[in-house]
């Protein structure tokens, strides 16, 4: 008996079959790929982290050994000594990175502070975003020289309670505050209110400091 190829049963049965053919490769190529881009997104945390340290223009290769060389400590722990911030060492210093999350004018933002021995010094900042405007909003990721406005500010001021760290239209205070990126007021918002949100854990981290164990060789990068 001669196929119909234009009855209505061969076209959903011919499309049925391509679609799982289809599925299936994309399954297949996604599983094929998965440990490629795992190691693409964990080599790009490890560059914003560099890049919070003042740590810029290397490689993949030399990104890695560098993160290797002044990352000491990642976040780990358990329980009420689970940390969640990075001990680093440069130049002979203690640097204490911690991440941030928060939104923007269009979507998420995020990024990393990193924080003098003293928790309060501010050593350097990277941003990143998802969907910020380009020349406007996403200026407090393209701009390194922005992200270097908040090196030595404090994150504390005496009078004021909680964060003083901010991002402002206006600075009255040039050794807490950063000016808001041009043309960008909430997406500029969005950073100084995920600046107070996410130092808070700072505050509890340096009242309970006194009782951290000592980082053990399981928490330490090998």
């Amino acid at each position: 008996m001669k196929l119909n190829t234009n009855s209505n049963a061969y076209i959903i049965i011919y499309s049925a079959i391509l679609v799982v053919i289809v599925a299936f490769l994309l399954a297949f190529v996604y599983q094929a790929l998965k440990p490629m881009q795992d190691a693409n997104v964990a080599l790009d945390v490890k560059k914003q982290i560099l890049y919070s340290l003042n740590i810029r223009d290397l490689d993949g290769a030399e990104a890695e050994a560098k993160y290797a060389e002044v990352v000491k400590s990642e976040p780990g722990g358990r329980g009420e000594f689970k940390k969640s911030y990075y001990i680093c060492e440069v130049n002979g210093k203690n640097i204490h990175v911690f991440p941030l999350k928060g939104m923007g004018l269009w979507g998420g933002i995020s990024g990393f502070i990193a924080l003098e021995d003293d928790y309060d010094t501010v050593y350097g900042v990277y941003f990143n975003h998802e969907s910020e405007t380009a020349g406007l909003g996403a200026e407090i990721k393209d701009s390194q020289e922005w992200q270097e406005k908040f090196i030595g500010k404090k994150l504390h001021k005496d009078g004021v309670d909680g964060i003083a760290l901010s991002v402002v239209k206006k600075v009255e205070d040039p050794e807490t505050q950063v000016d808001a990126v041009t043309g960008a007021t909430l997406t500029s918002n969005g950073v100084s209110e995920m600046l107070q949100n996410c130092l808070k854990g700072v505050v509890k981290h340096i009242e309970s400091i006194k009782f951290e164990p000592e980082v053990t060789e399981n928490d330490s990068i090998q």
